[in-house]
């Protein structure tokens, strides 16, 4: 093996054998195997992207305040991007079976300390973004108690229910949380399909217009937050190495899964937005998206599909979103699974529910932190009941930017760090053009985390050079060094438990297969 630490658990001789990292610490340390196949993972990594939720919610921030007509090529533009670095991403995933999947992706490319330090970033940017969604889910339930009952609720008491809901599914197993999200996500996906073929059909004055796929269309000063917002659009096809602990051919599965998850959310967005540009007319979509934001699409439908389809697309709206906080709460008990078995959390983390095999522990963790956040928003909310400032402006915005800047820093990491994996293990001639690829990424994923950083002020409404458009980025920056202080101190104090991060549960077992399997060569 070409690495020092590769070297060390892959011998087979007794001095070796001493030093040895075990990371194997037994059936309640370990994710149930064999629960997942392609489909079943697919549909969990997809149900994080919350269709439905980006075309209501997304789009029209990105046509309306921001001014971007070419969203449509913007997403095809991006799916190119995020396929260049699931090259390389997918590659690695085939080597590095964990969990932690960012964090142990990086540890293995760059070192354990970047690992612990991306391992805090990626628990952070998913907390966030789970967190994010119960403002705007609860502030579309209080909306449908006031249309359909008449009944006036607070945005928070949905909202710490769903809390409740989703906690409580984290303890069960995978096996039900995926078929959740599989029913949720294919009604979803067949609704916005309906209203694209029924836009195409009735289009607005212009006609159906290929214009939103003209290049000159991608320009104006918020083109940095939009990039934002449309990585956000993306997130969960990444989430794929997270599971596979857990799906039946790892090696297979999860590399098969993050190629069709991100063609799959490029297509489907790319042409669900330019339906929206038809249903308007390109030259109208700017001006229709400011004035109506999330009630675009419902008056769209109303118009071409009626009142009864509007109120089911209402419902799944709402559903939808759930799906995305199950899929997200999943991925961040894992990563706490992942940091505690490896010594980054305490070790009560690092251990199974007996009776499921789920990671009970980070599960609580995520709910009692959602929690909290909530009632902190809450309590700050002294706007009527109705006023969307606080659910959707602050705790939607606020904590799905910060999230989406951690994914697309951690993606970034990812991509250097699978070219320093191959280039110490002495393959990088043989993985040239993956590494090529994995490069070209890495480098346009810093570019949108730059373009991101420069333009948060608009990101979240305070203007450029606001105090809050400083403040909110910097919790990633504040997670990443905390993180990497950590590892730092656990090496100096602890090297054996340094030395294991990012190797996982099982993957001593799979050095020495890979150790064996060179000797024989």
């Amino acid at each position: 093996m070409a690495t020092g630490r590769s070297t060390t658990l892959g011998s087979t001789s007794s001095a070796a054998a001493d030093a040895e990292i075990r990371t194997y610490k037994g059936q309640d340390r370990a994710l149930r195997a064999d629960r997942l196949g392609t489909a079943g993972l697919l549909l969990s990594v997809l149900a994080a992207s919350a269709p439905l939720m980006v075309v209501a919610g997304v789009m029209p921030q990105i046509f309306g305040p921001m001014g971007i007509v070419g969203q449509p090529l913007l997403f095809v533009v991006l799916g190119l991007v995020l396929a260049l670095f699931s090259v390389g991403y997918a590659e690695m995933s085939r080597h590095v079976h964990n969990a932690g999947a960012f964090y142990a992706y990086i540890a293995r490319g760059l070192g354990p300390t970047a690992g612990a330090g991306a391992s805090l970033v990626a628990l952070v940017a998913y907390s966030a973004m789970q967190v994010g969604v119960y403002g705007i889910l609860g502030f579309e339930v209080s909306g449908l108690f006031a249309t359909y009952l008449d009944t006036e609720l607070a945005w928070w008491i949905p909202a710490l229910a769903a809390v409740a809901v989703t906690g409580a599914l984290g303890w069960l197993k995978i096996d039900l949380n995926a078929r959740v999200l599989g029913v949720l996500l294919l009604i979803e996906c067949a609704l916005v399909v309906v209203f694209d073929a029924a836009a195409l059909a009735e289009p607005g004055p212009a006609g159906v217009s290929l214009h939103a796929f003209d290049p000159a269309t991608l320009s104006g000063p918020a083109l940095g937050t939009a990039l934002c917002f449309c990585i956000a659009a993306f997130v969960g096809f990444e989430q794929s190495p997270v599971y596979a602990e857990e799906t039946s051919k790892p090696h297979i599965v999860v590399s098969r899964v993050m190629f069709l998850a991100v063609g799959f959310v490029a297509l489907f967005f790319a042409f669900s937005s330019w339906a929206i540009t038809v249903a308007t007319g390109p030259a109208e979509v700017v001006k229709a998206s400011t004035e109506a934001g999330p009630a675009l699409l419902f008056q769209l439908t109303e118009t071409r599909l009626g009142t009864s389809f509007t109120d089911v697309l209402h419902v799944l709206f709402v559903t939808g979103m759930f799906a995305a906080m199950l899929s997200f709460h999943n991925v961040v008990a894992r990563y706490a699974f992942a940091m505690g078995r490896e010594g980054l959390l305490p070790a009560r983390f690092g251990r199974t529910n007996p009776g499921t095999g789920a990671p009970a522990t980070g599960s609580l963790l995520q709910t009692v932190v959602a929690t909290l956040v909530v009632i902190g928003f809450a309590v700050a909310d002294d706007k009527p009941a109705g006023d969307p400032t606080v659910p959707v402006m602050h705790l939607f915005t606020w904590m799905g930017s910060v999230g989406a800047l951690g994914v697309t820093i951690l993606m970034a990491a990812a991509s250097f760090a699978v070219i320093a994996f191959f280039v110490r293990r002495g393959a990088a001639g043989a993985q040239l053009w993956r590494l090529v690829a994995a490069g070209a990424a890495g480098l346009a994923l810093l570019g949108i985390a730059g373009y991101t950083v420069k333009d948060f002020g608009v990101l979240v409404g305070a203007g450029e050079g606001s105090v809050l458009g400083r403040l909110l980025p910097a919790v990633i920056g504040a997670a990443l060094v905390a993180g990497l202080v950590h590892g730092a101190v656990l090496r100096a104090r602890n090297p054996e438990v340094h030395a294991r991060i990012g190797l996982g549960n099982e993957a001593f077992r799979l050095e020495q297969a890979a150790a064996e399997a060179d000797s024989r060569d």
